[in-house]
């Protein structure tokens, strides 16, 4: 696409907000509303979306490109005494709960995600710290499960829940929508660099949500809860660092 063309569509984004705004008094007026809807978290969204196939692929890495060294990001381990007890037995008692807006709620052991067809990609996390690892990662592509739960008609969002509650205070969280959710590189991973996953690493299961950055990739998953909105969600900014430090809901690259 060139240069012109990408301009001409981030002004024809524009104009269609304008007019929408132009076209309804009462929502030009309201302030709330103008914030939202040209926020930084929003153009940016708008543009990548519009600038790419939803279904574009990040890139995949040969085997010879892999990093010797996958370094973890964020919290090494969760550190409570269920997650603790859960790792000692090699996660036997571990679930993943598929709650929310489902018609078919499911209860899914680490086995039985394993055994079902899984998908593998040679991708690189980009931290948000500003470094980078390539690892090779297996996991059952997130489609497969969310069609096993089948999704209501006013489900948009999906909340992570992670086993690392950071003492309780503030339970770490993250949140996609639905074209992510259904992407084909978004899979819950359980091995890195064919061996199942360390729990620095966020063993037994986490997110691999590869056009994002590394923030959004949740660790040491124990639910998915489909829902309508993030609004009442803990902070209300769809995920633990949006709602303590102020980063974007949308994090895509």
């Amino acid at each position: 696409m060139t240069a012109m063309t990408r301009r001409s569509l981030l002004t024809g984004i524009a104009a269609t907000a304008g007019g929408l705004l132009t076209g309804c008094d009462q929502l030009a007026r309201n302030e709330s509303f103008r914030e939202a809807l040209f926020s930084a978290d929003n153009v940016h969204r708008w543009t990548q979306r519009a600038l790419t196939d939803r279904n574009a692929l990040a890139r995949e890495f040969r085997p010879d490109q892999i990093s010797p060294y996958f370094r973890p990001n964020g919290v090494r381990n969760p550190g409570t005494p269920e997650y603790a007890a859960m790792s000692a037995d090699n996660f036997a008692a571990w679930r993943l709960q598929v709650t929310g807006l489902v018609n078919r709620p499911l209860s899914l052991s680490l086995p039985q995600i394993q055994a079902l067809p899984h998908r593998e990609q040679i991708t690189r996390h980009d931290c948000v710290e500003g470094w980078s690892a390539i690892g090779k990662w297996r996991g059952v592509p997130l489609r497969t499960i969310l069609d096993g739960a089948d999704l209501k008609t006013n489900a948009r969002y999906l909340v992570f829940r992670c086993a690392d509650t950071n003492g309780g205070a503030r339970p770490y969280y993250e949140s996609i929508d639905l074209v992510d959710a259904f992407h084909p590189q978004t899979i819950l991973a359980f091995a890195l660099n064919d061996r199942p996953l360390f729990v620095a690493n966020g063993a037994p299961l986490r997110l691999r949500v590869e056009r994002h950055l590394g923030y959004k990739h949740a660790k040491f998953l124990t639910g998915i809860e489909a829902v309508a909105s993030l609004e009442n969600i803990h902070g209300g900014n769809g995920g633990y660092w949006e709602d303590v430090a102020g980063y974007q809901w949308y994090a895509g690259i």
